[in-house]
């Protein structure tokens, strides 16, 4: 059998990585949290956990089982497991690459030893952590990997759509539980409500589209990170994997394909 790529995250990044590998035809598997937490939902393979399966750009993801990976593989879908700490790497499952796409921030943890690890973003050292890093920052680095070093450190500034930077990201006004009062790909007119937290709304700070929001009856807590509004008035880009997460699946590809005794194991 082929060897197995398995994907930390199945975040709307983690989810462009997979896609990419997929379409090469290479075997992907996803573990994720029992309650995953991403924002760009309709391209997120996460979804799957709460739904059971979600497609992605013509993809589907499957809630998979250890038991069920090989079935769903066979199928031509993503299997999407909840394993937070990796038990799977501990079965007899060829996994030989472990790409670790939940921007964490923060080294990995000992986890049972791969052919190759991938780290994306700030938080890990090529050579030490893992195998290699991917820079995720927006500019002239995007998508270089590196094999000695680190990526850029995180800025903690959202990037810029149309001169709007820190007002497109929505973050929770205080503990509590997600009411949406819309969906994802729906227009908000400055001052509407997109959703609201222990009974305080969020309004929209400017007209635009829904891009992203955290799956509403989460209990979330104050600060965190829940929608993504977009000023460019597209609902396509809803349902698109960016053209950043496309960038990072890319990269991952060119970081296995340059390892000949793992490349040599990807196909049948």
């Amino acid at each position: 059998m082929p060897s197995i790529i398995l994907i930390r995250g199945g975040g709307d990044l983690a989810t462009g990585v997979a896609y990419r590998l997929h379409k090469a035809g290479l075997k992907v598997i996803i573990a994720e949290l029992p309650q995953p937490l991403s924002v760009r939902r309709k391209v997120s393979f996460s979804e799957a956990v709460y739904d059971g399966e979600t497609i992605v750009e013509g993809v589907t993801g499957k809630l998979a089982t250890p038991e069920a990976i090989l079935s769903i593989l066979d199928e031509g879908a993503v299997p999407v497991l909840v394993d937070p700490s990796l038990k799977i790497l501990n079965t007899d499952l060829p996994i030989t690459v472990l790409v670790d796409a939940t921007l964490r921030k923060r080294p990995p943890e000992k986890l049972a030893p791969v052919k190759l690890s991938i780290g994306l973003g700030p938080g890990f050292t090529a050579a030490k952590d893992v195998d290699a890093v991917i820079e995720t920052h927006r500019g002239h680095t995007l998508g270089r990997i590196y094999w000695q070093g680190s990526a850029l450190a995180d800025t903690g500034i959202p990037e810029q759509v149309l001169g709007i930077r820190n007002e497109r990201v929505l973050r929770a006004p205080a503990d509590g539980e997600l009411i949406a009062h819309g969906d994802i790909g729906d227009h908000f007119d400055t001052g509407d409500t997109i959703c609201e937290v222990d009974g305080i709304p969020l309004k929209a700070p400017f007209n635009g589209s829904l891009r992203g929001l955290l799956r509403p009856g989460l209990n979330v807590k104050k600060g965190l990170k829940i929608g993504d509004l977009d000023p460019r008035e597209d609902p396509r880009y809803c349902t698109l994997i960016s053209d950043k997460a496309l960038s990072l699946g890319g990269s991952v590809l060119e970081a296995i394909l340059s390892q000949k005794e793992i490349r040599k194991e990807l196909w049948n």
